[in-house]
């Protein structure tokens, strides 16, 4: 099998426990896309077979989350399920809330949580902040594609929103950071990833979805071609270029059949049998050339 399945991932699944699972189903090559924290919920993309070879592709994608901000508690995980460190005093105003959470949006520097899976020196973050080590992070550049307060709950101290952001964002850093520019402290709450890339909520499947398509013999019915989610542009080479494009080799563009008005910098190219791989344009030289991206 070759593509990918769009997974919901519920609370307390690991998306380490995800990938093993489908691994066992589908007896092939499994990865993900994009780490979910156990307690989180939401869309975790999963590549199959040779489709293994894009992961990188897709994580590097646009996501949106649907997130609880919890006022009022500081933890040392950034969420509710942290030991808390202090309680501040809130006064819940719903103008300042929007007013701090819209300034959020666009380019920024944000400093990852101790309680991730990012590594430094080899280690996970996590990893070191369970055995009570506390390490400097260097701030990263994310953005916040949108961000906006969808409803308010003042009785409990909280709100909820969604987020658009790049590659690389923590959503519970980002509760921290609004709380902090509220002057009330904040934690992250509930967490729905809802969209990663192409890949939405709306249809999406759960693991027991997937073990009944297995023992059905159907799996293959819930499988997303690699095609339909990168949707780029397809072409066909010529015979002259088809040893040359499945060996890898750079690819003059008189040798491909491209589509008309083709403008875009990456293609799905194919052979008479089947698809070889995704090829990029070079534009570096003279003449511009087909460049192996990703065989497949």
């Amino acid at each position: 099998m070759t593509g990918f399945f769009n997974v919901y991932k519920e609370a307390g699944y690991t998306s380490h426990d995800v990938v093993a699972i489908v691994r066992k189903l589908t007896r092939g090559k499994v990865g993900h896309t994009g780490t979910l924290d156990p307690q989180a919920e939401g869309v975790l993309p999963i590549c199959l077979g040779r489709a293994t070879k894009l992961a990188d592709i897709l994580t590097g994608q646009e996501k949106s989350y649907a997130a609880e901000v919890v006022l009022g508690v500081v933890t040392d995980t950034g969420d509710m399920t942290g030991q808390v460190l202090s309680r501040p005093a809130v006064e819940f105003d719903e103008a300042a809330i929007v007013r701090v959470v819209a300034g959020f949006r666009g380019p920024q520097m944000q400093v990852p949580p101790m309680y991730s899976a990012l590594k430094i020196g080899g280690k996970k973050l996590y990893e070191l902040a369970r055995s009570g080590q506390t390490v400097e992070r260097k701030p990263r550049a994310v953005n916040i594609a949108d961000i906006n307060v969808t409803e308010f709950a003042p009785g409990r101290n909280r709100f909820s929103i969604d987020v658009t952001c790049s590659k690389g964002t923590y959503i519970r850093s980002l509760c921290v950071d609004i709380g902090a520019a509220l002057g009330t402290g904040a934690a992250m709450g509930a967490l729905v990833r809802t969209r990663s890339g192409a890949f939405c909520a709306g249809n999406a499947i759960r693991i027991a979805e997937i073990r009944k398509a297995a023992e059905d013999g159907r799996l293959h019915e819930l499988m997303l071609p690699v095609e339909d989610v990168l949707a780029f542009p397809k072409a066909i080479v010529r015979l002259e270029g088809l040893s040359m494009a499945r060996n890898g080799n750079k690819l003059p563009l008189g040798l491909v059949d491209l589509p008309a008005g083709f403008c875009g910098d990456k293609i799905w190219l194919h052979g008479l049998d089947g698809l070889i791989g995704l090829f990029a344009v070079d534009a570096a030289g003279e003449a511009p050339l087909l460049r192996l991206e990703v065989m497949m």
